[in-house]
């Protein structure tokens, strides 16, 4: 008989766990709770192993992807909003706001299928 113990912790799992579950509330939050995810994916980096050191990078990689592309919409949908004035910018201005909420809620779809992942023991 062996004395390990077959569902030995993953260390670093709870904080991706967390991480994830933190960035799927960040839609009702305002994204006020996607920063404390994006804390605790940064703390948990660095004593994260294996799968959950995975998750970990996943979940950093996807908060600054989003990030970088919602700041570029957010600056698109000024200039629309200004170029709105001359009425030229109303379409930009409803593009850029629908790619604003898609983006969104790609990034919520992620977060799920990224925890659903990990709670299966699968990488992100």
């Amino acid at each position: 008989m062996s004395d390990q113990n077959p569902v030995a912790p993953i260390a670093g799992r709870d904080g991706a766990v967390l991480a994830w579950i933190l960035y799927i509330l960040s839609i009702p939050s305002a994204n006020v709770l996607v920063l404390v995810g994006l804390v605790v994916a940064y703390i948990t980096r660095g004593s994260a192993t294996g799968l959950a050191a995975q998750h970990v990078e996943a979940q950093i990689k996807l908060f600054w992807s989003v990030f970088w592309v919602s700041a570029i919409l957010w600056v698109l949908v000024a200039i629309s909003a200004v170029a709105s004035a001359f009425l030229i910018g109303i379409p930009f201005l409803l593009l850029f706001g629908l790619l604003l909420l898609l983006v969104s809620i790609w990034f919520t779809v992620k977060s799920v299928l990224g925890l659903l992942a990990l709670l299966n023991d699968r990488p992100a």
